[in-house]
């Protein structure tokens, strides 16, 4: 089973390593410089795991620290990673980790703080999307050898590394009525323009000349996002934009906000589909479509829902009931008959404990419910009940209070100003990242110096490979081989 881990900030946990926000993967140590002296070894009596691989800002990377890190990428995914992939990402994941060490020592510095109290209910919340009891999620890590710290120390500095751009853009003032009025006419022009809700992964280059080992992780990647490795989990493991914070979605955008590159893709794209790598400023994109639609058209049906949980006093085994499960049904049965009206069913639940909220969740799209939900509550008329709806700890009645239509293409003034300020945060963060890369000193040891060139010429190697079967391909078919390769 994969986690979402990417869903939930887990800041605050006090731990002995900070880690930064998953997947800001700079090629950040080829052109630093180093103080002498820094990454001697310790000795032979050091175990391998904790084996200095550099040192950052004279803080230690350690092989434990990116083995952990392998770890949780291939539980988080829910996929087999073999030790030949895994050989494959380390280059990355000890760019990343060597990333993430210059932001922690950055948000340390400003004395930035995540209250613990964010770290539990993140927790409470991985748990309960993934039907999980209480502690289970650090059960899990635990039985499969990652450090909840590990966890802990990624999504923490993915926080802590927001709280940094919120003050690095304070000065700049808020969004203005004006900007916010400029956005609106930009929209009504392009009114009847296609619109896509799009998701990413941005992949960092940080010598353009030598991109070969980037390329080829990006490819490792989109092959492991098209073996079913969740988009949402690998963008919070890897992705360098801001975007990461919120499984690499984009939202709704036009093709104006897209490098020309990226809506080149989008377009020929079909909804669900994982792109190739697309070269971009500064590096490569993975991007998926979500979705697409026409500015100012989107008609969606908006729905308010009432419930009433009945709950069973233990787990439900399908194929054999208990005597209180059987009679909890029969209640539900007769309940759903006889309450009609969603003040019945807010009473109704009130009188069995109100184990789950009565209002479920505000108003919802109907349209981006699950298929099941869907086909539930579609044809269920307003004030009726549905039919008992059987789950693992118990029983639910659902009644929609209200249907109604709306364009949800037309976005709100407070809609347009979150999205100004998005592109406002993601501008400083990558400048500050920038800034923050020049200043800091990283030693890497030889032993990784020379695995990422082994990588880079692996990489190389591969790509002439492909181009040589293109060339060869087009010889056969009767065209110049040159051609065929400047075609790949």
């Amino acid at each position: 089973m994969a986690l979402p881990f990417l869903a939930s900030s887990l800041p605050g946990v006090t731990s002995s390593a900070h880690a930064a926000p998953a997947g800001q993967a700079h090629a950040s140590h080829g052109h630093k410089k180093a103080h002498p002296g820094q990454g001697t070894t310790t000795g032979p009596a050091t175990p391998p795991e904790d084996a200095i691989l550099g040192t950052i800002n004279g803080q230690v990377l350690t092989e434990r620290d990116v083995d952990n890190r392998g770890k949780l990428f291939a539980l988080s995914t829910g996929l087999h990673i073999s030790p030949d992939l895994m050989a494959r990402l380390r280059p990355q994941i000890v760019r990343q980790l060597v990333d993430e060490r210059i932001k922690t020592q950055e948000i340390l510095k400003r004395h930035i703080n995540v209250e613990p109290q964010q770290i539990a209910n993140a927790i409470n919340n991985i748990e309960s999307r993934n039907g999980m009891p209480k502690n289970a999620l650090r059960d899990r890590l635990a039985q499969d050898g990652v450090s909840l710290t590990t966890l802990i120390d990624q999504i923490r500095v993915q926080i802590g590394w927001m709280q940094v751009l919120r003050e690095e853009i304070a000065g700049r003032g808020r969004i203005t009525s004006r900007e916010i009025a400029q956005r609106e006419e930009a929209l009504r022009a392009e009114e009847g323009r296609p619109q896509y809700n799009v998701s990413e992964i941005f992949i960092p280059v940080a010598d353009p000349r030598h991109s070969e080992n980037e390329l080829d992780f990006t490819k490792t990647i989109i092959t492991q996002l098209r073996n079913g490795a969740p988009f949402p989990i690998v963008a919070a493991q890897f992705s360098q934009a801001q975007t990461a914070l919120d499984g690499g979605t984009m939202g709704w955008v036009q093709e104006d906000s897209l490098d020309p590159p990226v809506v080149d893709i989008v377009r020929q794209m079909p909804v669900g589909a994982i792109s190739n790598p697309v070269r971009v400023a500064g590096g490569y994109v993975i991007v998926t479509v979500n979705g697409k639609r026409t500015i100012g058209h989107q008609n969606v049906t908006m729905i308010t829902l009432r419930q009433a949980f009945f709950p069973f006093s233990s787990p439900l085994n399908p194929q054999n009931p208990t005597d209180q499960q059987k009679l909890t049904l029969q209640k539900a049965t007769a309940a759903a008959q006889s309450t009609h009206g969603c003040e019945a069913m807010e009473a109704l639940n009130r009188s069995l404990g109100e184990k789950h909220p009565s209002d479920p969740g505000g108003q919802l799209v109907l349209e981006r419910l699950n298929p099941q939900m869907r086909q539930v509550l579609s044809a269920l008329p307003v004030g009726k009940a549905s039919r008992p709806l059987v789950s693992a700890d118990g029983i639910a009645l659902l009644a929609v209070c209200a249907k109604t239509q709306k364009n949800i293409a037309q976005q709100s003034p407070s809609e347009i100003a979150d999205s100004l300020m998005n592109e406002r945060v993601e501008q400083a963060s990558r400048q500050l990242e920038r800034d923050l890369e020049r200043r800091s000193v990283i030693e890497m040891r030889q032993k990784e110096k020379e695995a990422e060139k082994a990588a880079e010429r692996d990489a190389e190697a591969k790509r002439e490979g492909q181009t040589g079967k293109a060339a060869a391909h087009g010889a056969h078919a009767g065209h110049r081989p040159d051609a065929a390769a400047d075609q790949g």
